[in-house]
Parts: C-alpha cells; sequence; structure tokens
C-alpha cells in the first residue's frame, strides 16, 4: 500500500514539473520581453506616373505592385485582384499602350509612364465602344472579370492594328486579321468561370469592323 502511494505521489509531481517546464519554455525570456521584437521600417520611394491622363504621385512601399498602388493607394478599384499570380488577367491595365498584368509588376518600375484603367475608358453615360458592345453581346456574366477583359480587347485590336502577330498568325509578313481564332488566341490569357467566350469574341468582331 506504501509503495503505491509513493508511486502515485512521484506520478503526480512528475506531471506537474513537466507541466512547467513546459509553460516556461512557452514565455520568451526577460531580456527580450524587455527589448521588444526589432522592427525595420520599409524602403519607400516617391513614385511619379499618369494614370488615365493624369499625374500622380505616390511614396510607396517598393515592395507595392502596380495593382495594389491603382486599388488601394489611388482607389481605382474597376481593376480586379483574380489570383494575384498573373494567370487569370483581372487585373489587366495598359502600360504605355500595351497591355499587362499588373498584379505582377512592381509600381516603382512604372515612373513617368502612361497607364489605363477601366476607369479611363470610359464613363456610364459616356462609354467606350468596347464596353457598349460587352453590354450589347452580354459580354459578362458575375462581372468580375470584364474590366480586365474590356482593357484587354481594346489592346488586342491595337495589337492587330498594329501588325503585331499571335501564335496563330499564319503569314508573319501580312498584317493580322481580326479573326474568331485571332482574338480567341490573344484574349487566352484572360480568364471568364461563367464561360461568356462567344459572346465576349462577338463584341470585339463588332468593334473591329469600326473605330475603337
Amino acid at each position: 500500500m506504501t509503495r503505491t502511494t509513493d508511486f502515485e505521489l512521484n506520478r503526480r509531481d512528475l506531471m506537474v514539473s513537466a507541466s512547467a517546464c513546459v509553460a516556461t519554455t512557452m514565455l520568451p525570456s526577460s531580456a527580450s520581453a524587455q527589448a521588444g521584437a526589432p522592427t525595420e521600417s520599409p524602403v519607400t520611394a516617391k513614385v511619379s506616373f499618369r494614370v488615365n491622363g493624369e499625374s500622380r504621385a505616390l511614396d510607396l512601399d517598393l515592395r507595392t505592385t502596380l495593382l495594389d498602388a491603382l486599388r488601394e493607394h489611388l482607389h481605382l478599384t474597376g481593376t480586379k485582384k483574380g489570383c494575384d499570380h498573373g494567370q487569370c488577367g483581372a487585373c489587366t491595365v495598359m502600360v504605355n499602350g500595351r497591355r499587362m498584368v499588373s498584379c505582377l509588376s512592381l509600381a516603382a518600375m512604372h515612373e513617368g509612364d502612361e497607364i489605363t484603367t477601366i476607369e479611363g475608358l470610359g464613363t456610364p453615360d459616356r462609354m467606350h465602344p468596347m464596353q457598349d458592345a460587352f453590354l450589347k453581346h452580354d459580354g459578362y456574366q458575375c462581372g468580375y472579370c470584364t474590366p480586365g477583359q474590356i482593357v484587354s480587347a481594346v489592346a488586342v485590336l491595337a495589337e492587330v492594328k498594329a501588325g503585331i502577330p499571335s501564335h496563330v498568325t499564319a503569314d508573319l509578313t501580312a498584317t493580322p486579321e481580326a479573326s474568331n481564332a485571332e482574338l480567341r488566341e490573344r484574349m487566352s490569357g484572360n480568364l471568364c468561370r461563367c464561360g461568356a467566350y462567344s459572346n465576349i469574341a462577338e463584341a470585339m468582331t463588332e468593334v473591329a469592323g469600326r473605330p475603337a
């Protein structure tokens, strides 16, 4: 009986001691608690560019993407953050007339550039022909990818007009045509989970036949 009681007491003491040790190791040392965790201020820089025809200057963390600069600092939320990995095209904008996904580019890289977002293409009372065509042909459903689709579509027609070939251009020496195959190939980087691709192609085909 005595041996059993001693064993139980020893086991209880052991459990208490073990718990105390675990709790102690989880607490920061007194030196660390007094000093506090070191913090580093982000490196910032002034960046100036033109957005939708207006000069804008920002003091940004150098890690800020162009997408976040537009959305979080300039409050131009028409440009959407989709995958944030450059794979969906929802964040497409035009930089110096060429389309690009803004989530993969740092804002600090665009000093002096001319940037166009969906807000710069048209307004509800004065829409761009591509915006009007998207409405006419129902080129959207949920609408989340639509700003990127429209900006990319406008840039695609400019690429075709400038004679820039794509992977499906048969004759690299000839001016490409805005064929269905060309439009679908060039727009393949803009994903639409609702599946409005045919309607988008119809809208682009209509605009390709008139000044945009």
